[in-house]
């Protein structure tokens, strides 16, 4: 532990130090150059101490996600800077090094005094990440985007041929701070008009009380003619908090079960519904949490029962870890897949039908978007909440509008 402190406190000493030197190539004026640090030192202490102060038994708050936000904008930038200037002093050392022992010139000045373009180069990449990480607290935490995916199955039943599905997953309640904004992502999913609705899990950070605030506002869901259904998500069974007996835990576990129930959704518990239109039906099935490095409550084959592979499926999982380890390689043949969980890591670059990146990709090989092997899809919804950093910078919150369509996908 008292390593990791040490560790800690001299990777903050180097990239103040590489701040300081980028500030005063930059700026001439003492006092300034004095109160940029004087702030920049407060804003330290306030994280320090505001981490110091977490307590395991409430969680997080608007306070802990307030100063992650602040956390990431003051130091990722001033990291930048720091691997900037960095690569500068080591290219410098090379070409130093060469020099001394090449040319023969001993009176060059093989680390020469910081030249100024540098700084401002770093300075220039830096405020791309410091200006993107202020829009994802202000504006893009609440940027909702309605994202609709055709998706063809050589085997639908003829009836459900243009059914339209709509998912929301990983609302985190306990995040929100702006209920005008909630109403219009409500507003959003209402027009869809589509004839079913999924939720794929993660109604509340930790406690149930989190959604209560919002119960009347989820309730404006209208109801979808074929249903709402929803499963649950790692963070609805309360497991990243300490509770005072396992009593209150199972408490407030059932309360978090209740909630979806409140707001109108049928919760599928590691068990299966049918859809039927027009004398056809589809199977709808709903697991418990599955994730690779989660919790596994989820049981496949419990909630699949009967089914036969021939049947339509159409799986609620909220962890897409479960249908990389697993459904995808299940002999039932699960057709489509409906996932959340990563949330993009609300962080990325997206340009829709070209290019897609961000560092959730390192951690899960399907992350956002469609994907498909052998004829089995699973679709990731980018999440509507957000959790931990108050904010999305390229990952913007997702309602998903997905339409069956009977034959084979020839685009």
């Amino acid at each position: 532990m008292i390593f990791r402190i040490v560790f800690l406190c001299l990777i903050l000493l180097i990239i103040e130090l590489y701040t300081f030197q980028v500030l005063k190539t930059l700026i001439k004026s003492k006092p300034a150059l004095f109160s940029i640090q004087f702030i920049s030192l407060l804003i330290l202490i306030y994280i320090v101490y505001a981490f110091s102060q977490f307590n395991r038994s409430v969680g997080q708050t608007q306070q802990t996600m307030l100063t992650t936000g602040l956390l990431l904008i003051v130091y990722v930038p001033k990291l930048i800077l720091t691997l900037v200037l960095m690569g500068e002093d080591i290219f410098r050392l090379g070409a130093g090094t060469v020099n001394y022992f090449i040319d023969y010139d001993k009176g060059a000045d093989f680390l020469n005094s910081r030249r100024k373009f540098i700084s401002q180069i770093g300075l220039g990449i830096a405020a791309v990440p410091f200006l993107s990480l202020i829009y994802g607290v202000t504006v893009g935490k609440y940027n909702y985007k309605v994202i609709k995916q055709r998706i063809f199955f050589p085997d639908l039943p003829e009836a459900f041929d243009g059914f339209t599905i709509t998912q929301i997953s990983d609302v985190h309640s306990g995040s929100f701070d702006n209920p005008e904004k909630i109403n219009y992502a409500i507003d959003l999913v209402n027009e869809q008009n589509s004839d079913l609705i999924l939720f794929t899990g993660d109604i509340v950070n930790t406690d149930a009380k989190e959604m209560h605030p919002w119960i009347e506002t989820f309730n404006k869901i209208k109801k979808h003619e074929y249903g709402k259904y929803s499963v649950l998500g790692n963070h609805d069974y309360g497991e990243y908090v300490t509770w005072p007996t396992e009593a209150a835990k199972e408490d407030n576990f059932k309360a978090i079960k209740n909630l979806y129930w409140e707001i109108g959704f049928n919760l599928l518990l590691n068990e299966h519904t049918f859809i039927e239109k027009e004398g056809a039906k589809i199977a709808l099935v709903g697991v418990e949490n599955w994730g690779h490095n989660f919790k596994q409550a989820g049981d496949l084959n419990k909630a699949a029962g009967s089914l036969k592979k021939e049947d339509f499926k159409i799986l609620m999982s909220h962890d897409p870890s479960h249908w990389e380890h697993v459904v995808q390689h299940d002999d039932k043949h699960y057709h489509l897949t409906l996932s959340g969980h990563t949330h993009g890591m609300q962080f990325g670059i997206e340009i829709p039908g070209y290019f897609k990146w961000s560092l959730a990709q390192y951690v899960y090989k399907q992350w956002a978007g469609l994907y498909e092997n052998l004829g089995r899809y699973v679709y990731v919804n980018r999440g509507f909440g957000f959790h931990a950093y108050p904010g999305r910078v390229g990952i913007m919150p997702e309602i998903t509008v997905i339409e069956l369509k009977k034959g084979v996908n020839v685009a």
